[in-house]
């Protein structure tokens, strides 16, 4: 059992994004509204600013004296070369930045701003700092100038034909992935299973069994609208699907289509009631009247509608429920990066995919790329353009680059909830055709979250525990991100989670300092045991996928796979 004061390692408040701001993007007019703010008050208050330029120049001082001993975080991986330590100019080099970097946030945390005006101010100085690192340069940047003299210039010439293939083949977006020895339905998406209904919203996917005897309730995996399904069935050895069938659960998956333009008018309420017709079919196939699912991000929003609309009905066709990395509640204190979303900026997002009946999929990526772009920029920025290198092939990240439009209506539902917090607020807001209500929700709940998630922040996700009406509610914090959370496989040595026995309180610090347990290993043991006391008994696997009246269209992954 853990001590009061658990330590949960992950990144700073820079990494914490909120779920929903890469739909909503930046808008100019906020960026701008942000940095006058600054200026405002460097101007209104000269003697605060003349203050930390005066300690800036003290610190610079030092660096020319070779008395500083400023020094980057043993993380921080732009600084690793030896040249950083060794040599005198890049050393003086790196401590210039470095002193750059800590007068800046002193000056942001002495000046007089609101908490919003700070959590701005930071985030705009954070991104500006990152690009202005030495290390995004050729002549600052010892590796690359090393790799260049080894190569005899080779190395320059293949980084300017990746810079050119970025340009003119991925948007203009530094790839993040060497997609070539990646195919899907080769070697991603490779469970055996059939497509056994098909819409033009969704394809419903069934796989085959893995054992003698399955469980009698079946479950039902809602994934995001943004990205494909195949997440969940990945590589073999990362495959939810094919860990959950070997577990002895019917398995069925709905993969949404990629829309485009024609489809701009889909908008939540049709998500919602094509998952309601997955239900039937999935009933009719096997049986049962109830159903368990799991939904994951923007799926685990659809999937809470989904449960609201069903409770509003009396319609108790959905047994447990399982959300995973998903923010119900979010709020612009959950990050940085949210401080900068105004009624302003979401209006402006509304009307831009509302123009192209769109939200295109590479402008999401370019948007999630910019939340982190140490990682998710600058990194690659180095590694393809200035070292001339491939980036690695991963399976994760070619699945993330595997990128798939929002409907504007969708996109527009999405925005309405971060505006008008409708599961924060029972019964007062519509949503997909109803009021939504997740206190009249009663379903066993098992919820999932991230420690270092910079997508949905994990104290985000566990807010959702306060939202519902279920009396039966687990929370499981997973040491890793958003997408290794989910894809958390046993065997890996460092894994963990932390859970408590009782249901989660209020209060999320007495939760992690005195409720909260540490486990070893990964969670899908224990979730998987927790879905088979809520899945039935025992029966006779199923000699074949569908059933007569839905008969296979076709092998997983199916055709939306594709699109």
């Amino acid at each position: 059992m853990t001590k009061p004061g658990i330590r949960l390692e992950g990144g700073g408040a820079t990494e914490n994004t909120s779920g929903l701001n890469p739909m909503i993007g930046i808008a100019r007019e906020d960026l701008v509204g942000a940095i006058a703010v600054m200026l405002r008050e460097t101007a209104g208050r000269p003697a605060k600013t003349l203050k930390h330029l005066k300690a800036f120049g003290a610190e610079v001082a030092d660096i020319v004296t070779g008395k500083s001993e400023l020094a980057p975080s043993p993380k921080d991986k732009r600084f690793m070369d030896p040249a950083w330590r060794t040599n005198p100019v890049y050393k003086g080099a790196m401590q210039y930045y470095l002193a750059a970097q800590k007068s800046m946030n002193a000056w942001i945390q002495d000046v007089d701003f609101d908490d919003l005006e700070r959590a701005r101010a930071s985030f705009i100085t954070g991104m500006v700092m990152d690009s202005v690192a030495p290390t995004n340069t050729l002549i600052g940047n010892p590796s690359a100038l090393k790799k260049a003299f080894e190569t005899g210039g080779v190395s320059l010439v293949k980084g300017l034909q990746n810079a050119y293939e970025d340009m003119t083949k991925n948007d203009g977006i530094v790839s993040q992935v060497d997609k070539r020895p990646f195919k899907v339905g080769e070697n991603l998406a490779t469970s055996p299973g059939d497509v056994i209904y098909r819409t033009e919203i969704m394809e419903l996917i069934q796989y085959a069994p893995a054992t003698e005897q399955v469980r009698e309730i079946p479950l039902m995996i809602i994934p995001p609208q943004i990205n494909k399904a195949y997440v969940n069935d990945l590589s073999p050895d990362k495959s939810m699907v094919r860990f959950l069938v070997a577990q002895g659960f019917t398995v069925f998956l709905a993969s949404w289509r990629n829309p485009s333009k024609e489809h701009a008018a889909w908008g939540l309420g049709h998500y919602v009631d094509s998952l309601i017709e997955a239900t039937d079919v999935i009933a009719q196939v096997t049986k049962s009247d109830k159903v368990n699912v799991t939904g994951a991000c923007s799926g685990g929003i659809t999937t809470a509608t989904l449960l609201s609309k069903l409770a509003s009905r009396g319609d108790g066709r959905i047994n447990a429920v399982s959300l995973m990395v998903c923010v119900l509640d979010p709020d612009a204190s959950d990050s940085e990066s949210g401080a900068l979303v105004s009624k302003h900026g979401l209006e402006m997002a509304r009307r831009r995919s509302a123009k192209k009946g769109i939200l295109e999929g590479y402008s999401l990526s370019r948007t999630f790329a910019w939340l982190r772009p140490n990682d998710l920029v600058w990194n690659y920025v180095i590694n393809n353009y200035l070292h001339g290198e491939p980036p690695a092939p991963f399976d994760i990240l070619y699945w993330n680059n595997d990128a798939t439009n929002l409907t504007a209506t969708l996109h527009s539902d999405y925005l309405g909830v971060y505006e008008t917090q409708p599961f924060r607020h029972p019964g007062k807001v519509e949503l997909a055709g109803h009021l939504v209500d997740l206190k009249a929700v009663t379903n066993d709940v098992f919820i999932v979250a991230g420690v270092t998630d910079h997508i949905t922040p994990w104290k985000a996700c566990y807010r959702t525990t306060q939202l519902i009406g279920s009396e039966k509610v687990e929370f499981v914090l997973s040491q890793s991100g958003h997408i290794q959370a989910l894809l958390n496989p046993p065997g890996n040595p460092k894994s963990k989670y932390f859970h408590s026995k009782t249901r989660p309180p209020a209060d999320i610090d007495a939760w992690l300092n005195e409720a909260a347990e540490e486990h070893a290993g990964s969670w899908w043991p224990f979730w998987a045991a927790w879905l088979g006391e809520r899945a039935g008994a025992l029966k006779a696997a199923p000699k074949a996928t569908g059933s007569k009246t839905y008969k296979s269209l076709g092998p997983a992954p199916g055709q939306y796979a594709f699109g």
